[in-house]
């Protein structure tokens, strides 16, 4: 059964997002975006709200053309092109970079997509994070635990309705002083 495997960087104190939705303090090096290529290469779909879509379609469809990108870049450029890109919006209809675009999220639907052969799904977001944890259907969080205190902005987590016990899979500090929280749910 593939997993849903919310794949995020947050602040220390738990911001994905600054005041005024700055991300610039999102820190990513060669060393860290090679060990993402190396596991987003192996997911089978990429879960975005609209925002998060519309954030990456503007950038990475062509980056690899791009003679300004070096490194893993062109890389990912490749993975985001190949793999499937399922967008959840009530306001956005259809777009060339989206491979299907739901108004909501429906449980059966989602479990349904579990069921098929393939890789993990990621999912991005932090309302349509919410929205997969209201549901229950996150399986494991890969968060990117950047070396800042914003103090204020965005938090990747909202209050949730119960709690859910998780257990560490793995760490891994980079270079650039990132650290890699890998956690998975306990069920059952």
């Amino acid at each position: 059964m593939r997993k849903i495997v919310v794949h995020m960087g947050v602040s220390l104190d738990g911001f994905f997002e600054g005041p005024d939705r700055d991300i610039s303090w999102h820190t990513m090096d060669d060393e860290m975006h090679a060990f993402i290529n190396a596991y987003l290469a192996t997911t089978s779909a990429f879960l975005f709200g609209r925002v998060t879509h519309e954030l990456m379609a503007d950038f990475w469809p062509a980056a690899d053309q791009d003679p300004e990108v070096s490194g893993p870049m062109p890389e990912f450029a490749g993975i985001y092109r190949r793999i499937p890109r399922i967008v959840f919006s009530r306001t956005l209809e259809q777009d060339e970079w989206a491979t299907s675009v739901h108004c909501e999220v429906d449980p059966e639907h989602i479990r349904s997509l579990q069921q098929q052969p393939g890789g993990d799904m990621t999912v991005g977001g932090a309302d349509l994070i919410d929205a997969f944890r209201r549901h229950d259907l996150i399986d494991e969080y890969r968060l990117f635990v950047n070396p800042v205190l914003l103090g204020r902005g965005r938090p990747l987590f909202g209050p949730g309705d119960a709690p859910a016990d998780l257990e560490l899979v793995d760490s891994r500090r980079f270079g650039n002083g990132v650290v890699m929280l890998h956690h998975a749910r306990r069920r059952g």
